[in-house]
């Protein structure tokens, strides 16, 4: 997954105003970050758990483990990324999330 480099690893307070420009409404808002945060969190644990699996050995006991220097940057790396929320709310207010509007029910 590719993560683009102007996000901050901290977060950052915004205004409301800016966040339900798109929808109208903060609630729908805050789904659509949540979902797509979501979806970044499972491509990441993805991708790190493929990397971390070259390493693996099927044959470890607590005395054979010992520290790989690339496996160690390697988690350093992914433990560095800015949280999933964060990249999915500098996705949304960059305008790069598709998101639909379901069917709404009259009561």
């Amino acid at each position: 997954m590719e993560i683009k480099k102007n996000i901050p690893n901290n977060t950052i307070t915004r205004k409301l105003v800016d966040l339900d420009r798109e929808t109208g409404n903060i609630y729908e808002t805050v789904n659509i970050i949540a979902r797509r945060a979501n979806q970044i969190s499972a491509e990441l644990k993805t991708e790190l758990n493929r990397k971390l699996a070259e390493f693996s050995t099927t044959t470890d006991t607590l005395e054979e483990t010992f520290e790989n220097r690339e496996q160690i940057e390697i988690s350093r790396y992914y433990e560095r990324l800015p949280k999933p929320a964060i990249i999915a709310t500098e996705e949304f207010l960059d305008g790069e999330l598709f998101f639909k509007e379901g069917a709404k029910t009259e009561n």
